[in-house]
């Protein structure tokens, strides 16, 4: 299968490394000084958990068109960078290709489908602790490579057999759903309260567990998602909430968000993609959204101040 990998961060250049090291034709967009370090050394994959590997030679490019159409695109980049990304990767896109975006939030499609038809278009969620750890090498933690991935009507298609094999074969944890919607907002429940309340205490999650009024804000930011999502008709699971803080309880003390992350390195963060989309649903469905209305706030002003 002949793959382009829209974005060579943590995420794509894991995934495009594991399709790569499985036989498929990868072709990596990256830049600066990721991409030279590419191109003159390969794309090296350190995993704490999994194998480690060198992908030389790697293709990589920062122009699209060199790519040319593709059977399947990653996309991967930051969900600020969508736009751009998204006019800047049309030469790879033809009748037959399908577009999977594996970024955070629960707007991919939409604002893709404004540069490509819903045919081109599948829908993805990924959950892996990967990061680049320095130009050229990507660093992986979890102990998972999950990716979910659905059509938007909910069908089993062939090509959503296919990409979920191809996947599968590269040793990622793959699964089809008939639900995409419901698996998106399940994790932003969990991505954006904790991104949130993170970000605004600039702690990680063992500080916040300890502080009763924080944890509980925790959870009542988790209960405004789900409110949120019911009120758009998304099928979440009853118990949903108790789920998504099981799992917060289950983190190691020093566990930081990605996007507190990018905070405490003066970076833009994806904020407007996380509680910025809780947000917009909520006042599209006339929810009342504090705490994200909140986060999102104050992060658009250190966003303002990272530029």
């Amino acid at each position: 299968m002949r793959i382009g990998i829209m974005g060579t961060g943590g995420v794509g250049g894991y995934f495009g490394g594991l399709l790569a090291k499985a036989g498929h034709e990868v072709a990596f967009i990256a830049r600066g000084e990721h991409l030279k370090a590419i191109r003159a050394h390969g794309l090296k994959v350190e995993s704490a958990n999994f194998e480690s590997f060198l992908i030389q030679p790697a293709r990589a490019t920062d122009n699209p068109a060199d790519v040319g159409e593709v059977d399947l695109i990653l996309f991967v980049v930051k969900t600020y960078d969508t736009d751009s990304a998204a006019q800047l990767m049309r030469p790879m896109v033809g009748s037959r290709t399908t577009i999977l975006p594996l970024q955070n939030g629960v707007e991919s499609v939409s604002k893709l489908n404004a540069y490509f038809p819903k045919e081109n278009l599948i829908g993805g969620m990924t959950q892996a602790l990967v990061s680049i750890a320095r130009p050229g090498v990507i660093k992986h933690e979890a102990q998972y490579r999950r990716i979910v991935c659905g059509e938007l009507n909910g069908r089993e298609t062939p090509r959503l057999k296919t990409i979920c094999e191809t996947l599968k074969q590269a040793g990622v944890d793959a699964e089809m759903t008939n639900d995409i919607e419901k698996t998106l907002w399940t994790k932003l429940l969990y991505i954006a309260p904790f991104g949130g309340v993170a970000s605004v205490t600039r702690s990680a999650i063992g500080s916040i567990r300890a502080d009763a009024e924080a944890f509980a804000m925790l959870r009542r930011a988790m209960v405004e998602v789900e409110a949120v999502a019911r009120a758009k008709s998304v099928a979440m699971d009853a118990d949903v909430v108790d789920k998504a803080t099981a799992f917060v309880n289950s983190l190691g003390p020093g566990s930081m968000p990605s996007i507190l992350r990018d905070v405490l390195a003066g970076k833009r963060s994806e904020y407007d993609a996380l509680s910025g989309a809780v947000v917009r649903a909520g006042r599209e469905t006339n929810m009342a959204t504090p705490l994200h209305d909140f986060f999102w706030t104050c992060l658009k002003v250190v966003d303002s101040q990272s530029r």
